[in-house]
């Protein structure tokens, strides 16, 4: 039995976790409480733990202090959507309680597991039961009692992952929404899937073979090994596939692309784009590619991170622009078409993502640095990159960063024109909260799967509405469904209703939306406009 951890052992043990639970993210995303196509946790878990393994793998630790101060810097950077940001936390506890010791007992492997659930519980405005916290309260615990018992560290990581999996299963009778679905949280179980990771490497257990390894086979990367980077001018290597959802044609991406940057490859067939290219700027290409259709796959890749130390550090700490304004502004959209309305608002950063996109908090933080103001509104947009977003709050020096949370779109947009670029901080944040909140945000998708929730029979396939952030209802018909939603209470009382068509909607499609609303909802001053936005076929505001 390993009763010690060193500073090498410490990141063998994220490589593993990190490997454990790629292998497993679709099955936590599969938890996914409605059935539309949004469900990330297990995505966003695998690739916040991610960053820190790719960490550890380049910088070798001699402590356990260190170890674990290199994995909680990295957490913090590469943190996705709530359930990364809260892992993040637990192991920035972890960081703290290690912070003295050049080696972990069973002893201070329990206090730094209490000390992690600590920091995140004081993150976490209203902490709810049957949630990953709970499962993180209970295993350390769980983790206490243990030491006390045999001051071992395999004993006490088992310990609290035997605790963890009662605690668990019994997150579907804590949270009455999982109750209602039949499932356990997807956070607790990622959580307990890293800490069994983290102790099969003590056992010497050999790692899951994640898609990593599996990726030359599985997405053919033939057509790009041969290109050198040689003398680094663009900064990452971008790759993706994106679908062909309408009939733009694809050398117009390739003429945009070789403005963007350099050794370009864009091969095309009547289904799929799939394109390698250098560049500074890969968030517009991905904006650009959204406009032909969903991304399917997307690996970057900092070419300069991985070849020099320097740019490494710079990296962790962006280089600040000087504050030419006194406010500015960084917005979290999908979509060409909803990136255009936030600049022409005043938006100064946009940051692509959203459902099943969410950026990291070094995303936003390298936005919010690059935007030259004293003071920097960010707007997450969605209720999945609010803590992210949080997180960069005090630290970059001498710039006051201001979480507005909103959690659709259509909020950032109304609080966004509520934003006076003479008034003071809190009058801003008072208005734009104000705005937010008469906003009712109504969104339209497809089932991913069948379902049986809330008391809708649901079937894969079926069209879908959410009605801000609750089920609405579900028909086999678009126009049925929209419908419905345009004859409900909030679009009834109405003042101006705000039609955004997604990029797998045609102009026509759209068209016919339009005639609908304008038709039931006589009362409104109704808006139609391409948002471009993947997932949702349209996000409708009403205010």
């Amino acid at each position: 039995m390993i009763d010690i951890i060193d500073g090498a052992l410490f990141q063998r043990m994220v490589i593993h976790a990190a490997a454990s639970i790629n292998a497993q993210k679709q099955s936590i995303n599969e938890l996914n409480v409605f059935p539309v196509p949004d469900g990330d946790t297990g995505t966003n878990m695998s690739l916040t733990i991610g960053t820190a393994a790719a960490e550890a793998k380049k910088k070798p630790a001699t402590t356990v202090a260190q170890a674990a101060a290199t994995n909680a810097s990295a957490l913090l950077r590469g943190a996705r959507g709530n359930s990364g940001v809260i892992l993040s936390l637990l192991f920035r506890g972890v960081s703290k309680a290690l912070k003295e010791h050049d080696t972990a007992d069973g002893v201070a492997l329990a206090a730094a597991l209490h000390e992690g659930v600590s920091a995140a519980y004081k993150a976490v405005m209203k902490p709810a039961e049957g949630t990953i916290l709970t499962v993180s309260r209970l295993s350390a615990k769980a983790a206490a009692e243990a030491a006390q018992e045999q001051n071992s560290a395999e004993h006490v990581l088992e310990c609290a992952i035997a605790q963890g999996q009662e605690a668990l299963a019994e997150t579907i009778n804590q949270n009455p929404v999982l109750k209602k679905a039949g499932v356990v949280d997807a956070g607790g179980k990622g959580y307990l899937i890293i800490l069994q990771g983290m102790l099969d490497e003590m056992r010497g257990i050999p790692a899951p073979q994640g898609e990593e390894d599996e990726a030359p086979q599985a997405k053919d990367k033939a057509d790009f090994a041969s290109f050198e980077t040689g003398d680094i001018t663009f900064g990452y290597c971008t790759e993706f596939i994106c679908s062909r959802d309408n009939t733009k044609d694809p050398d117009l991406l390739r003429s945009f692309l070789n403005g963007m940057g350099d050794s370009l490859v864009l091969v095309d067939d009547d289904e799929i784009i799939k394109v390698h290219v250098h560049t500074n700027h890969p968030g517009r290409v991905l904006e650009e590619a959204l406009t032909y259709g969903a991304l399917l796959t997307v690996k970057i890749e900092n070419m300069r991170e991985q070849h020099t130390e320097i740019l490494e550090e710079v990296k962790e700490e962006p280089t600040v622009a000087p504050a030419e304004k006194k406010y500015g502004v960084v917005a979290v959209c999908a979509g060409g078409g909803l990136a255009s309305v936030f600049r022409d608002l005043g938006v100064d950063g946009i940051i692509s993502g959203g459902q099943t996109m969410n950026p990291s908090t070094e995303d936003i933080l390298r936005e919010i640095a690059r935007t030259p103001a004293e003071t920097v509104f960010v707007l997450p947009n969605n209720k999945n990159i609010i803590m992210a977003a949080q997180q960069c709050v005090g630290l970059i020096e001498g710039r006051e960063v201001v979480v507005i949370p909103t959690r659709t779109v259509p909020q950032g947009i109304s609080a966004m024109l509520m934003m006076d670029p003479d008034g003071e901080v809190q009058d801003n944040v008072t208005a734009m909260q104000d705005a937010m909140a008469n906003v009712h945000t109504s969104e339209v998708t497809y089932a991913a799967r069948n379902s049986d929730f809330d008391g809708f029979a649901i079937k894969e396939g079926d069209y879908m509405a959410l009605s801000d952030g609750q089920l609405f209802g579900t028909a086999q018909s678009m126009e049925e469904l929209l419908t419905n939603l345009a004859q409900a209470e909030n679009q009834q009382n109405a003042e101006f209703i705000n039609i955004f068509y997604g990029e797998d909607v045609d102009e026509e499609s759209a068209g016919k939306a339009l005639e609908l609303f304008q038709r039931l909802c006589p009362n409104a001053e109704i808006t139609l406009l391409s948002g471009g936005q993947p997932v949702y076929y349209y996000m409708i505001s009403a205010e």
